[in-house]
């Protein structure tokens, strides 16, 4: 018999619902309030403001419920440490149009320690590199995408995958991600340069990322197939150490 999820899964479940279908109303909202009083285009609502209001209270509420569920202050600096790894690994490629492997490290902190973990990770990634690459109304959002990779990693541990099936199922998982994060980050860029805010015009916006896209859908593939067993183990290494037990 499968097991009952616990109330406190039951809730966060609850919790992911709501916030994907509020993150969904937000934004895709210029798409079908044309004409409204809500419409974007000439109503009085700053849809870029109210979508990035949205993401920096999602982020504060995994930044809650991280620090809510450690259970000691060696997972919180363990987060800290492998974040700071992936905002420092940045750096080195920012000049290479995407070509990173910050996703990669995302992905395998996701993968290994579970998807609360994951997101804290990935939106340390964008804070911290940001302070020397800038910062700006993209960093939320960064954070936000970058959480939801590692939220997604994190759920494909519950499939227990063999090792080597893990290495090619997380490198077509880099891959769409690639994309998907692309399709997500720039709905900042979208909204608050582009004019007006119709379903041609985003698609013109994503039509100018493909380049960036596709370099950082390669990047993902690469370090995870060449480097994603060796990064894995040695996170695992690390999780038995600090007995760390992955509840979320």
């Amino acid at each position: 018999m499968s097991k009952e999820p616990s109330p406190k899964t039951q809730m966060q479940i609850i919790i992911a619902v709501l916030i994907f279908c509020l993150g969904a109303f937000i934004y895709l909202a210029p798409l079908y309030f044309k004409g409204s009083t809500f419409d974007p285009n000439a109503g009085p609502f700053n849809w870029g403001l109210v979508a990035t209001i949205f993401v920096g209270l999602s982020v504060l509420g995994f930044w809650y419920e991280f620090e809510r569920s450690a259970k000691g202050a060696k997972e919180i600096a363990l987060v800290s440490m492998l974040g700071t790894i992936s905002a420092l690994s940045r750096l080195p490629f920012a000049a290479m149009l995407n070509f990173q492997p910050c996703t990669f490290f995302i992905i395998c902190s996701g993968y290994v320690f579970g998807p609360v973990a994951g997101f804290m990770v990935a939106s340390l990634t964008a804070l911290i590199s940001n302070f020397f690459l800038g910062h700006g109304p993209w960093t939320p959002y960064q954070m936000f995408t970058w959480g939801l990779v590692g939220i997604t990693a994190g759920w494909l541990r519950k499939l227990n995958l063999s090792p080597k099936t893990s290495i090619i199922v997380l490198a077509v998982f880099g891959f769409l991600w690639g994309w998907l994060y692309g399709i997500i980050i720039n709905v900042w860029f979208w909204t608050s340069f582009v004019f007006p805010l119709t379903l041609k015009t985003y698609l013109y916006t994503l039509a100018n990322a493909v380049i960036w896209d596709a370099t950082h859908a390669l990047a993902n593939v690469l370090f995870i197939i060449i480097f994603g067993a060796k990064v894995i183990n040695i996170l695992e290494r690390f999780k038995k150490r600090f007995y760390w037990d992955v509840q979320n």
